[in-house]
């Protein structure tokens, strides 16, 4: 049995003569008459009762004819579906990121593009920066708003750079050098609480970078894996930090969010996938990010 059965069934259905399906459908009579007794033969049911001036349905053939028109819609569907899938109009996106590191507006990048796409099945990923690039390796995400990629992961992941986060100085309010810009070597003396590097190797190494550029090495106090407990940790007298800004706790009203001198005090922020995943659905979705980033450009 083939479609192309159930679809001449219908067409006689509707036009109660063999002739009339075959003027309809623009087959020979003859072919339809055939495939349709070979349906009948196949199924071991008449589906027709037959005479000179009317086609009809028997009682079975009238039940076979629902059942094949919901086949006949389902595997429309099937096919509408599939090709909304492959020109990147529906399927399933899942979206990494991390806390305190969304950039270009990122709730409203996912709502336009939930707009744009309401049969995408989009989820958001909470995970942090190395997290993210190996559940990309491993198809648990398809895309990744995080930091630079390390070296390590460069040949197989790819990734587009969407801002360049300042690095600021966390510190007391009242805090000498607030509220900046801030020379490092004034702080050559303080104790630093910074980010672990397990969890942002970038960065971890900029915060040494840019101490070791300014003539010296920082004593670390503690490290920690979130940004929030970073913070936390500088206003309970710990020490201080240096960190990416994070609009979402910018305001803290006991800390100065100092920026720095330097001029090379910024970490990068990219969008990354895997090219050996790719597809339309995420081609989409990454060309709409890049349409966000221009557009905060030009705003700001």
């Amino acid at each position: 049995m083939e479609q192309r059965h159930l679809r001449y069934l219908v067409a006689v259905a509707d036009q109660g003569s063999f002739s009339g399906a075959a003027r309809a459908l623009h087959v020979a009579q003859s072919a339809i008459s055939e495939q349709l007794s070979n349906l009948e033969h196949e199924i071991g049911v008449n589906l027709f009762t037959r005479s000179s001036r009317k086609t009809s349905l028997t009682p079975a053939g009238k039940v076979f004819l629902e059942e094949a028109l919901r086949t006949l819609a389902s595997a429309d569907q099937a096919v509408h579906r599939a090709q909304r899938v492959q020109c990147g109009q529906a399927g399933s996106l899942r979206i990494g990121f991390f806390a305190g590191g969304m950039g270009i507006n990122f709730p409203n990048l996912i709502q336009t593009f939930r707009r744009q796409t309401p049969d995408v099945n989009l989820s958001l990923v909470e995970m942090t920066s190395t997290q993210q690039w190996g559940a990309l390796l491993e198809g648990k995400i398809d895309v990744a708003f995080t930091r630079r990629l390390e070296p390590e992961f460069r040949p197989e992941l790819q990734s587009v750079l969407i801002q360049q986060d300042p690095i600021m100085a966390i510190l007391p309010k009242h805090h000498r050098a607030a509220p900046g810009p801030v020379d490092l070597r004034d702080l050559a003396n303080e104790r630093f609480v910074l980010s672990s590097r397990e969890t942002s190797p970038a960065v971890f190494d900029k915060a040494i970078e840019l101490c070791s550029e300014a003539g010296f090495s920082p004593r670390i106090a503690s490290i920690s894996t979130v940004w929030s407990s970073v913070v936390l940790m500088v206003q309970a007298g710990e020490g201080i930090s240096l960190l990416p800004l994070n609009e979402q706790q910018f305001r803290t009203r006991d800390l100065a969010f100092c920026p720095l001198k330097a001029k090379n005090a910024f970490v990068e922020f990219v969008m990354a996938w895997s090219p050996r995943r790719d597809n339309a659905l995420i081609r989409s979705f990454r060309q709409l990010a890049l349409l966000h980033k221009r557009g905060a450009t030009v705003r700001n």
